[in-house]
């Protein structure tokens, strides 16, 4: 099988990856059969948005401080783990997002969309699901969707639900909501588009991002699980993703 090795750029990585390579040679990722991800879920997710476009499953080895998405590092024995690998499939979210100059722009997530207030005021958003409104007034520090992958990261730690990863459904959870006061959320079908509109975007201005891309400024964010391909991400059977989003509803820190 034609591997193709990326490593984050600590020292740990980097040294992991030439080992890796030494052992069992590479390719450029454009003429391999799978991607070898060292590092941590960062790295995970910026090896994901380079690369998804090639349809090609990704195996991830922890080297970082988050290894949610990645299998145990071990140079032995690669290539029968690999074969041996179950695969989780990954939607990401589109986002579309206008800003206050007028200028669109478009950005992929395979966690989460988060928009956040830029100021000490807290932002006021209009929130609306498909062709309708449901909140016409949110008083918020900012809200997600999160995917079910992404459940576990910020959504979690914003007090949303953990989602199976074969539920077919997406969290949408406020950030310290102010009001409406008994607002914590909603579980939305996966093909639900989520409009959020900034009400105050000159006094209460609102930033938005998509994993890592920001775009500040924004008026209106539009978010939907993507129509296109997505990304097979494989697991060591003993530390397979669904078992793992399982079994962090039961963690005890």
């Amino acid at each position: 099988m034609r591997l193709a090795f990326v490593a984050s750029d600590t020292s740990v990585a980097q040294q992991a990856w030439r080992k890796l390579v030494e052992r069992y040679g590479t390719v450029p990722p454009e003429q391999a059969e799978l991607i070898v991800a060292l590092g941590g879920d960062g790295f995970m997710l910026r090896t994901l948005h380079a690369y998804h476009a090639l349809e090609l499953p990704v195996y991830g080895m922890k080297l970082g401080r988050v290894g949610f998405l990645m299998n145990k590092h071990r140079l032995d024995s690669l290539p029968e783990r690999i074969a041996r690998a179950h695969a989780a499939s990954l939607f990401p979210l589109q986002m579309a997002v206008t800003d206050a100059a007028g200028n669109e722009h478009t950005a992929l997530a395979f966690n989460e969309v988060s928009l956040l207030r830029q100021s000490n005021q807290a932002a006021h958003l209009e929130v609306q699901l498909n062709d309708t409104v449901k909140l016409a007034s949110l008083v918020c520090d900012g809200i997600m969707v999160a995917t079910p992958a992404g459940s576990t990261a910020y959504n979690l730690s914003a007090h949303g639900p953990i989602l199976p990863l074969d539920a077919n459904v997406l969290a949408l959870t406020p950030i310290s909501p102010f009001r409406p006061r008994r607002w914590r959320g909603a579980i939305l079908p996966h093909r639900t588009e989520v409009i959020l509109r900034v009400l105050d975007p000159g006094k209460r201005p609102v930033s938005a991002t998509a994993d890592f891309h920001e775009v500040r400024d924004v008026r209106t964010v539009a978010i939907r699980q993507s129509g296109g391909q997505g990304v097979r991400l494989l697991f060591d059977p003993e530390h397979n993703l669904e078992q793992r989003i399982l079994d962090e509803q039961f963690a005890a820190e």
